[in-house]
């Protein structure tokens, strides 16, 4: 396959999963013909500093790819900034690009599928965004390979065409998006995305997916989603930026190829559903959470007990 596409890959300091993204990535048959560019974030304090001292010992032993840069950030940069630079110098450099960040372990099919996936769908002005990784939803039925809206950056992969409609703007999509835009955006409500943006407005969040996402949604763009996932996300065991420890998202690595691609460029109805009815499951039941109401309610009552004892007994 000629003219592949750049893989750009974000690290900090997390040098054991830093190495299982590495080791899965050189297991794909395309790695050795493509050129890969690594951004390492500098330390944000003193604690960050010796981790990220071997985060960058290690990736300058790497091999096994037609070509390796690495970007050493001299100030912490943050994840977002972080990734928003990189994607954008390198995106607008190649015209396509496939990005990962330091915790996402690959199938051995994760190039081919996202090259020939660029290829497929570089001339489809409603293919935004590509997928690697796909949740763990019920895909029996479902085709090779669909669309649904929402954008998954857990292995992804676009073109400078649409990236150039990037917008990190809170306020402007607090503005421009209205109820009935929200509960769409939310997957029926199924998922909270948009709180996300106002996470990042109020300054409890400063991340860039999301606004990914939105650009994404605000120009009626689709993101291409496998049926089998060809990423697997390592990260959420409590040691990475915004993820906390969680088992609920992980899938098996796809081990089928080649694949199909979709032909039939519009929203499919029925993985979305799938995906609705996945997030749905993640909610407390309503029992759930009347019992935690409840709880909570029963500790306030016993701390104020509490207070309330020793101040008598104090006087």
């Amino acid at each position: 396959m000629k003219n592949l596409a750049p893989i750009v890959l974000f690290v900090y300091n997390r040098p054991w999963h830093t190495r299982q993204t590495i080791e899965a990535l050189q297991k794909n048959e395309l790695a050795k013909d493509s050129e890969l560019f690594i951004f390492s974030d500098a330390p944000k304090n003193k604690e960050a500093e010796e981790k990220v001292k071997k985060i960058r010992e290690y990736i300058k032993t790497i091999d096994g790819f037609k070509k390796i840069t690495i970007i050493e950030r001299d100030k912490n940069w943050g994840l977002a900034a972080n990734i928003i630079d990189g994607v954008t110098e390198i995106v607008n450099k190649y015209g396509k690009i496939i990005v990962l960040e330091d915790d996402l372990v690959t199938s051995p099919y994760f190039l081919k599928f996202m090259n020939e996936a660029l290829e497929f769908y570089k001339n489809e002005e409603k293919v935004w965004h590509i997928s690697g990784y796909v949740y763990p939803i019920n895909n029996q039925g479902l085709d090779d390979t669909y669309f649904i809206k929402p954008t998954s950056c857990w292995g992804w992969a676009t073109w400078a065409r649409v990236w150039k409609h990037y917008k990190k703007d809170s306020d402007y999509y607090l503005k421009v998006f209205n109820k009935k835009m929200i509960k769409d955006f939310n997957l029926n409500n199924s998922y909270d995305y948009f709180n996300q943006i106002k996470q990042n407005k109020s300054g409890k969040l400063n991340t860039w997916a999301i606004f990914w996402y939105a650009s994404v949604y605000l120009q009626s763009g689709l993101s291409l989603h496998p049926k089998e996932s060809f990423v697997q996300n390592i990260g959420h065991d409590g040691k990475g930026i915004h993820c906390g420890k969680t088992s609920i998202f992980d899938v098996e690595l796809t081990k089928k190829y080649p694949i199909k691609f979709t032909t039939n460029i519009k929203e499919n109805f029925e993985a979305r559903k799938r995906f609705e009815k996945y997030f749905n499951s993640m909610k407390p039941t309503l029992y759930r959470r009347i019992g935690i109401f409840f709880l909570k309610k029963i500790a306030m009552y016993n701390i104020i007990r509490n207070v309330y004892q020793t101040f008598k007994l104090k006087k």
